[in-house]
């Protein structure tokens, strides 16, 4: 709980009126802008708490427009209305004045973001930009200057883009941090990224104009219309996140824009704000992305530009706000995330965002509660936040008045309270008397003490002492003291000063010093407890004093806590018990943030322990082992948290209790702890069992905060609800029902039209009994140590002990309570006990058939019932998760609605049971509408309406006709029925589709004719069989047959088929009819002796296949023969089966035949009929006669001859790929591979050659391939090489690649290709191992005189470009070879020989050459050898007629089968 203490500024006399406040963004350093006829305008600066520096004054006879604090230096820009500019430093108060640049009013102040640039504006449009250095002196003149026309409204710097904050970085790399180290030494080892650094600051900015126009203005000061408007802009606003510009107009439309990396702006939304007309409107822009207007009315308005959503916050008049109440301006803090508003009547009321559970600040889920107000005087017209102390300065034109956050002290002693209202009023409490005294000082107050006699505050510069006496507070003494901290024990006041803590009267007389070393530091905490005094120093030792005697006198040495407590930065707090022998210390981490431990310090054994609330679990050697065991809920409820207050009990020294909230709350300022979920958790601190924890439960709702602990009570201070005129009253709801506590009727709120009561003074104290006192808050205190001993001694688990200290207690209370104990430590043997003495025997019960519950919590629950703690048992409930004990509690409890919700949330299996006991519960309380909706919900309306409506027939037939339910018209229907309404009855029997009731009510009405359509036309079974009945009675049987049929009762219909010789309808019905139908059927038939063919039939479909045989052989029922026999398989009995395959035979149906034959197993005879007749083997039929390799039915020997046999047959029909898969199956994959051959199926042979893995296979799929067109397709090339050479037959691949090597001369005149393959074939011809050597030899001598020659000849080819005579001279002795053709063709030869004639223009030559070249060749066509352009020279140049036959087939290929030759001779030209 916190107040604002309101400093009002110490303005210099004479002083007009303030009209601009101004905070500097760091420094606590208020400008003030004022104004009178009179004396003119002033500028002032002021300080923290309003004093005026008076260095800093600066008078002009013209009024004050516009103040603007640099961003980083305490450097005001100040603005006049004749157009002068200034600055104005702190604290020497140097004013130094800008050029004169502006001839009219200054309207815009606006630095950048460090401070280089300052822009300004006035009213006659001219914008001006400054330059200054790094120490805020002016550099010349402006920079840029620009004449818009028109005013200047409002001015904003664009951000620079993101980059690495070098400062940062910095800070991180001299830690150690290995990635900034890289950031900066980024070219270590070539790894990494260069450094990116933005720039410093963003000098582009935006400037509105009041014709409505956004101009843009970059860093070279070039300017340019970025935005046109339809109405002047009020305010401009950068949204980081988005990049995009937020522009308010003065008619209060909203727009937003991105901002291109051009310069441009794209609209993206525009919105018009709703408020009042008519009024000023102050808006605000929180770096959250929210947009606050105030507009003169009584509500603010809040738009959340992230994610476009809006609400509104209003004045409650319940929190001390008044009827009419105006809001004039706000600020917003976001430091402390408050928002701040002055109201007409002189208030400020405060928002605080408070998120929702489950959500964070970055989520929508936030809420904004409304805090106490602050009153100050007059209409405030301005606020704003400043400094980064929060600092608050209110405007409200008569003055000015800085608020600065307190938290308010509070003090309890010796069953004396007080707790602090106002910056200058207390609260003072004695528990003794019933109404609390009211003390209101001259100076703030900044903290307070109390005892049983008297009550000390001090303001931080003055001390004073009141003496308490009765009912009169009366001033003892005062004196001046600048100590920081203050303790009070008898009439001693203890004060700090560096090195030692002063022993004063309380006139303020030093009567003694405790002395502290150096090491030891300078005193910062004092706490009291009873008659001990403990100290803490700012290094971090404690020390402790015992106050019994007349000096004060050291308990103990000083205490370094440094060496116990690692990372400790400084003291928090510090608490000494009762005795002096523990001490307990809060502390704060280097790191600045709070520890999540309290630390205990034992004086006697001198060691530190600690109990961490982040795990939930004390140190090692603090408590018992089982201690989490016994308390495992309570010890969930402390994980995850952190401390904020301690105590001791005042008088017991091992109570200590505590004061938690959750990790990431501590740091939250402790005036809104409130708001948080803060735990108090009790525990025995003793020196032989350490730190037992003794309970643990949420603060309860209305109280501020834990203010001490003596037993039998805790003490908590009221959290306030208002304060108006002098009047103080606590929040509803958290007052102590103890009408001795109660407030004074006089303090209830008047009516708004009453006059303002009396000051009032509240209690803001209140007590709550401990856990273990609840019902005993008054006993004596015998019966109070007898019950902290048992407390304790059961928290330890010593049950003799426990015993033994309460043995001489009779009190049924006393036991009833200790019973309570026994819930929160699951003891149950204790609870026992508790129970008999307080001779509760139905308790006992309970508590003994809980004993079949599987969980402890669940068992404890049922005690916590029994002795009405209702809230425990609800807490075990859910700590065991036994949502269905925890449904059946809320439903006994009555709590209906939290039961319906358990059971929604938590235990659906017991759903539609909690809505049908709500409901039962709801008619028995007669809200019949409510328990009519609930019964519909469980899905128990259908007859649980009716019957509660049933007196109510007119409500019923409402209800009913509204439901449109089937079955609640079928029971509306009987109920009309029963009634004799049978026109009714039959309508809703209708409604209902109920066709047994309308043709049951019809053939009651005898209107049978029409029950036969219902009948007919619903084809509903019951109905038919109903009417079928009715028909059969009155001896209309084929109407019976008929309907019998319908309603599917086939055995009825036959019946009555027998009986009246109606054997063609029978044959039909025993067909739909069942198995035992069908039999009985057939022996009608088969007894009777006619339709022998039925007989069979219906023995058929009965499943006796045999009878059905037997039969039919006996009657030649052939026909009836073959239906059997499709439905005969290998289940069958063989001898069955070859009896009909025999039948087949013999009436040549060979293929059904065959199949019997299979499914009786006789294979070889199936096989032979295939053969003798000629049957197609199909896959199926050879699947069939396929037995698996683990096959008992034959040997291995006896099944691969089957398959032999079977693939055999298949080759002799055409099968090749069904032989193909039988001889693999049976082993012979060499006859398997020929049956492929056989198919011509490439792709499956090549498969098959690569899967089999045979030298034979491999050489058989390489000669098959070599079959085909390899010549154009290079994959079969491929694995003919490939198959020949995994075959290891390296003659056929020699032969193969000679092959290849013919066909390029033949076709492409190749002869390099051809070489390359003849030398791919000499290799392999040599690698051969074959029979005859001589062959082998004489094939490689073959095979060298061939390259021979073809290298001869191909070298020549390559001479003749070098040298033709050399070219010729090799052609020519080439020709006088004997065996050249094949390995050079002579065509080929004289070609060449010939072209070179034609080419040195020997014709002669030539002419001759080509004679001979026919004469060799006499059926040879020129033109396949010679050129056609050489052919026509050379018969230009002789005149002689030379042949022009076509190109022969072998050369029309053309390029691209010339290339497709090439790639697939490559893989030979690369081996």
């Amino acid at each position: 709980m916190a107040v604002y203490f309101d400093h009002r500024v110490d303005a210099p006399q004479p002083s007009g009126f303030p009209c601009q406040v101004a905070w500097h963004t760091t420094h606590p350093l208020l400008g003030v802008a004022s104004f009178s006829a009179s004396a003119g305008g002033a500028v002032d600066l002021y300080l923290q708490q309003g004093e005026h520096a008076e260095s800093c004054h600066v008078e002009r006879p013209c009024r004050p427009t516009a103040l603007r604090w640099h961003p980083l230096k305490a450097l005001l820009a100040l603005g006049w209305e004749g157009g002068e500019l200034g600055l104005l430093c702190h604290p020497s108060g140097e004013h130094s004045v800008l050029p004169a640049t502006h001839t009219a009013s200054i309207t815009l102040l606006e630095w950048s973001s460090s401070g280089s640039r300052l822009v300004t504006g006035d009213q006659a449009g001219v914008l001006a930009v400054w330059r200054l250095d790094a120490r805020g002196r002016l550099q010349g003149n402006q920079v840029v200057k620009h004449s818009y026309n028109h005013l200047l409204s409002c001015c904003i710097f664009r951000p620079p883009p993101p980059g690495e904050d070098v400062a940062l970085l910095a800070r991180a790399a001299v830690g150690g941090d290995e990635r900034a180290l890289d950031k900066f030494n980024w070219r270590k080892d070539g790894k990494g990224t260069a450094l990116k650094m933005g720039p410093q600051e963003g000098l582009l900015c935006y400037v509105s104009t009041a014709d409505g126009k956004v101009h843009s203005v970059d860093e070279r000061g070039k300017t340019s219309v970025l935005l046109s408007l339809e109405a002047p802009v009020q305010k401009l606003f950068y949204l980081g996140r988005r990049e995009a510009l937020a522009v308010v107009t003065e008619g209060l439309t909203l727009s937003q824009y991105a901002l291109g990396p051009e310069g441009g702006a794209q609209e993206l939304m525009k919105v018009k704000l709703s408020s009042q007309s008519g009024q000023n409107t102050d808006i605000v822009w929180t770096e959250n992305g929210l947009l606050v207007t105030a507009t003169g009315e009584q509500i603010i308005r809040l738009w959340d530009l992230e994610r476009d959503d809006n609400h509104v916050l209003s004045l409650d008049e319940s929190l001390g706000f008044e009827r009419g109440e105006l809001i004039n301006c706000v600020s917003y803090c976001s430091g402390k995330e408050l928002l701040a508003a002055g109201t007409n009547l002189g208030r400020v009321a405060m928002w605080r965002m408070v998120p929702q559970p489950g959500s964070s600040r970055n989520e929508a889920k936030v809420q904004w509660k409304l805090q106490t107000p602050t009153e100050v005087e007059g209409n405030v017209i301005q606020l704003q936040w400043g400094s980064t102390l929060n600092l608050l300065a209110a405007n409200t034109l008569s003055t000015v008045l800085i608020l600065s956050e307190h938290v308010m002290s509070a003090h309890y002693g010796q069953q004396v309270a007080a707790v602090q209202l106002s910056p200058t009023q207390l609260s003072v409490s004695r528990f003794s008397a019933t109404e609390p005294l009211a003390l209101r000082c001259d100076a703030h107050i900044k903290g307070v003490c109390v005892t049983q006699d008297s009550v000390t505050v001090w303001s931080g510069k003055q001390v004073t002492v009141y003496q308490l006496t009765g009912s009169d507070l009366s001033n003892a003494g005062s004196f001046q003291c600048e100590s920081r901290v203050l303790a009070v024990h008898g009439e001693s006041v203890y004060t700090v000063e560096p090195n030692r803590v002063q022993v004063r009267t309380q006139q303020g007389t030093v009567k003694q010093l405790l002395p502290f070393t150096e090491a030891e530091g300078n005193p910062v905490l004092l706490s009291v407890c009873h008659d001990f005094l403990a100290v803490g120093t700012d290094t971090a030792h404690i020390k402790v004093f015992d106050l019994t005697r007349r000096e004060a006198k050291a308990h103990c040495g000083a205490k370094n806590l440094c060496e116990q407590i690692s990372l400790l930065g400084a003291l928090r707090s510090v608490r000494c018990n009762a005795s002096g022998s523990h001490v307990s210390v809060l502390i704060t981490l280097v790191n600045g943030r709070p520890d999540h431990k309290v630390h205990f310090y034992d004086v006697d054994m001198d060691t530190v322990t600690h109990f961490d609330f982040f795990t939930g679990r004390p140190h090692s050697g603090l408590s018992q082992p089982d201690d989490a065991d016994r308390h495992p809920a309570q010890a969930t409820e402390l994980t995850g948290r952190c401390p904020v207050s301690h105590f001791w009990d005042e008088s017991e020294t091992r109570l200590f209790a505590c004061e938690t909230v959750p990790v990431g709350a501590e740091s939250a300022a402790s005036c809104w702890l409130d708001t948080a979920d803060v735990t108090v958790a009790t525990f025995f601190c003793t020196q032989e069992h350490g730190l037992l924890l003794q309970d643990s439960f949420p603060k309860p709702a209305g109280l501020q905060g834990l203010l001490a602990l003596q037993a039998p009570h805790y003490y908590f201070t009221c959290k306030l609800l208002f304060r108006r005129s002098g009047a103080f009253l606590p929040e509803p709801g958290e007052r102590d029902p103890d009408p001795a506590e109660a407030p004074s009727p006089a303090l209830a709120l008047p009516p708004p039209q009453a006059p303002a009561p009396a000051p009032q003074t509240p209690h803001m104290v209140t007590r709550r009994a401990l856990r273990d006192f609840v019902g005993l808050e008054n006993c004596e205190k015998a019966t109070r140590d007898a019950m902290l001993n048992f407390s304790f001694f059961l928290t330890v688990g010593d049950m003799d002990e426990a015993f033994k200290s309460i043995k001489l207690i009779k009190s049924v209370a006393v036991w009833e309570n200790m019973a309570r104990m026994c819930v929160k430590n699951r003891r149950l043997d204790v609870a026992r006990v508790c129970l008999g003495n307080m001779g509760s025997g139905r308790a006992a019960r309970a508590l003994r058939e809980a004993g079949a519950e599987p969980e402890l919590e669940a068992q404890v629950a049922v005690l916590a019932v029994q002795l009405g703690m209702l809230e425990d048992a609800e807490k075990l409930y859910k700590a065991c998760q036994r949502y269905d004990l925890l449904n059946k509690f809320y439903q006994a409890c009555g709590q209906w609605q939290l039961a319906v919700q358990m059971a929604e949330t938590h235990d659906r299996i017991h759903l539609r049971a909690t809505y049908y006991s709500y409901a039962k519960h709801l008619e028995a309380m007669g809200d019949k509408n409510l328990a009519l909706t609930y019964y519909e919900k469980s899905d128990t309306h259908r007859f649980e309406v009716p019957r509660m409506l049933q007196d109510d027939t007119t409500s019923l037939a409402v209800y009913v006709n509204k439901m449109k339910d089937k079955n609640i018209y079928k029971w509306w229907a009987q109920y009309l029925e029963s009634q004799t309404d049978m026109d009714s009855a039959l309508r809703y029997y209708e409604l209902a589709q109920d066709f047994l009731s309308l043709v049951r009510v019809h053939c009651y009405l005898g209107n049978i004719q029409k029950a036969s359509e219902i009948a007919n036309a619903t084809g509903n079974r019951a109905a038919s069989y109903h009417l079928a009945r009715q028909y059969e009675g009155h001896d209309e049987i084929k109407q019976a047959v008929h309907f019998y049929t319908r309603a599917q009762a086939y055995n009825n219909a036959i019946r009555l088929c027998k009986e009246n010789g109606l054997d063609d309808q029978l044959m039909n019905l025993a067909l739909l009819s069942n198995p035992e139908d069908m039999m009985e059927a057939a022996c009608y038939y088969e007894e009777k002796g006619t339709h022998m063919d039925r007989a069979v039939v219906l023995y058929h479909k009965a499943g006796h296949v045999s009878k059905a045989l037997e039969l039919a052989f006996a009657t030649q029922q052939f026909s009836a023969l073959q239906l059997i026999a499709e439905d005969l398989n290998e289940a069958s009995d063989p001898a069955l089966l070859a009896r009909c395959s025999d039948f087949f035979i013999k009436h040549s149906q060979y293929e059904k035949a065959v199949e019997l034959l299979v499914a009786a197993k006789k294979y070889h005879d199936a096989l032979q009929l295939c053969l003798d007749h000629s049957l197609t083997i199909t896959e199926q039929l050879a699947e069939s006669m396929t037995l698996s390799k683990d096959s008992a039915e034959l040997p291995d020997d006896e099944r691969r001859d089957l398959l032999q046999r079977v693939a055999d047959c298949c080759m002799r029909q055409g099968n090749y790929h069904l032989a193909t898969k039988k001889y693999t199956q049976a082993g012979n994959k060499l006859k398997a591979m020929r049956a492929l051959l056989k198919s011509g199926d490439t792709e499956k042979i090549v498969f098959f050659a690569g899967l089999s893995r045979q030298k034979e296979i491999y050489i058989m799929a390489g000669n098959y391939l070599q079959s085909l067109d390899w010549r154009k397709d290079p994959e079969i090339m491929k694995n003919i090489i490939g198959f020949y050479t995994k075959g290891r037959a390296l003659d056929l691949l020699a032969g193969f690649y000679q092959v290849c090597a013919q066909e390029e001369i033949d076709d492409f005149r190749n002869y390099e290709k051809a070489l390359g393959a003849l030398t791919e074939a000499y290799k392999c011809l040599s690698k051969a191992k074959g029979h005859d050597s001589e062959q082998q030899d004489a094939r490689l001598r073959e095979l060298q005189h061939k390259i021979t020659l073809i290298r001869s000849f191909i070298q020549a080819r390559r001479l003749y470009e070098e040298e033709p005579g050399e070219a010729v001279r090799l052609c020519e002795a080439l020709l006088e070879e004997p065996d050249v053709d094949p390995a050079v063709r002579v065509g080929d030869l004289y070609a060449l020989l010939v072209e070179h004639h034609i080419q040195q223009g020997s014709f002669q030559e030539a002419y001759r050459r080509v004679e001979q070249l026919q004469k060799a060749l006499p059926s040879l066509t020129l033109s396949s050898y010679i050129s056609q352009p050489s052919l026509d020279a050379l018969q230009r140049a002789t005149g002689l007629a030379l042949g022009r036959g076509g190109p022969e087939r072998r050369d029309s290929g053309g390029e691209e089968d010339e290339v497709e030759e090439d790639e697939a001779l490559d893989p030979h030209q690369d081996r």
